[in-house]
């Protein structure tokens, strides 16, 4: 996770001022997965049957669905910063070149985003666990965790989203954005297991982000938690920290120029 110096928090308490009167804003990225699941989870789930995960635990398809949104809740609230409103401030508000006019380094301004695009991916999935509980759709205490796994969510996104903003020279180029994220969000194991695809799709789906981030939140929320899960947070951070890497990395070369 990025510890911001002083720089970057002086970019977080900035993105805070502008964003204190817009909280509208703000908190609509909440809204789609908690749609899809009030609409999906609860009623598909009255046509469909239960599911037996890989550990034999049996759950309702609302308890499968759940965790899934939570991991899409995470990945909307950083996505939305790292992209389009990164661009903007890059492009646009050159708001940067001034950043950079000051003492602070490019990796101020990378870890500064990323804790933003952190804080707000963490509001999200903290008020969607709020609805899970009021749902009764938490089967076990390892759902403690689920809030770090969410922010860890967040991390990879926000680095990666960062990342691949700096390559983008018009906003007809966050279509590929788009192109990405929509076919994760609905085929990451998110409303059907993983085994119901032919194998080659299969070993697809699980080398994406989201079914990462899937799979630990559903583990920890049904209670079927395993060593593997190790993996799904290494990759996780190594994503995010990758991101933040070359995103400050590409800042230098793009405004120190």
């Amino acid at each position: 996770m990025p510890v911001p110096a002083r720089g970057g928090l002086r970019l977080v308490e900035r993105n805070y001022l502008v964003y204190r009167r817009s909280w509208l804003v703000f908190v609509s990225g909440f809204f789609e997965p908690l749609f899809y699941l009030l609409s999906i989870g609860v009623g598909v789930a009255a046509l469909v049957g239960e599911f037996t995960l890989s550990d034999g635990t049996t759950i309702g398809y609302t308890e499968f669905v759940a965790p899934a949104m939570l991991a899409a809740s995470a990945m909307n609230g950083a996505i939305f910063d790292a992209t389009y409103n990164i661009f903007f401030r890059m492009k646009y508000a050159k708001l940067y070149d001034a950043v950079l006019a000051t003492p602070m380094r490019p990796w101020d301004i990378a870890t500064g985003e990323v804790t933003w695009a952190l804080l707000r991916g963490a509001a999200y999935s903290a008020m969607f666990i709020v609805v899970m509980l009021a749902m009764g759709l938490v089967e076990s205490w390892w759902a403690v965790l689920a809030l770090p796994v969410a922010v860890l969510i967040g991390y990879a996104f926000a680095g990666a989203g960062m990342a691949l903003t700096t390559y983008m020279r018009t906003w007809q180029d966050f279509e590929f954005v788009q192109i990405s994220i929509i076919p994760m969000f609905l085929f990451s194991a998110t409303f059907y297991p993983v085994e119901t695809y032919p194998d080659a799709v299969q070993w697809l789906v699980e080398v994406t982000p989201l079914y990462q981030g899937v799979a630990l939140l559903r583990g920890l929320t049904t209670g079927s938690v395993g060593w593997e899960m190790l993996w799904h947070v290494a990759y996780l951070a190594a994503m995010g920290t990758a991101g933040m890497y070359v995103a400050s990395r590409r800042l230098g070369r793009l405004l120190l120029k």
